[in-house]
């Protein structure tokens, strides 16, 4: 077996937050950026005309109510009260979904902030 179908196969059994902790370091490692291929197709989609209506959704700080940050991070992606908190509110910047469309996204963002959290789109 190759070192690279080796590598695959570690990958395949990530979660989702593992795989983006797997990103970031990547990109810190080797100052690269997993954005550079969307870089390639992005002329071409403008030339379409096609618009951009998903954006992904981060929680850039939790603030100083950080135990209403985790109930409304809880609520909106449907976990539990430790993945909320560990696995996001704790680790801010975090991304916390990922192609959602605007709508919802302004929804989630006035939730968050209502409760303290300062929210980007990416």
């Amino acid at each position: 077996m190759s070192n690279v179908t080796k590598i695959l196969d570690l990958v395949k059994d990530l979660n989702v937050i593992e795989l983006n902790e797997l990103v970031k370091a990547v990109e810190e490692e080797f100052g690269v950026s997993a954005a550079a291929g969307v870089m390639v197709a992005g002329p071409a989609a403008a030339e379409e005309g096609v618009a951009k209506d998903t954006v992904t959704i981060e929680l850039t700080e939790a603030g100083q109510a950080k135990i209403a940050v985790i109930k409304v991070v809880k609520e909106l992606l449907a976990c539990d009260l430790k993945a909320a908190k560990d696995d996001y509110v704790e680790k801010a910047p975090v991304i916390l979904k990922e192609n959602v469309k605007m709508e919802e996204a302004e929804a989630m963002k006035a939730k968050l902030e209502e409760a303290g959290a300062k929210v980007s789109f990416k």
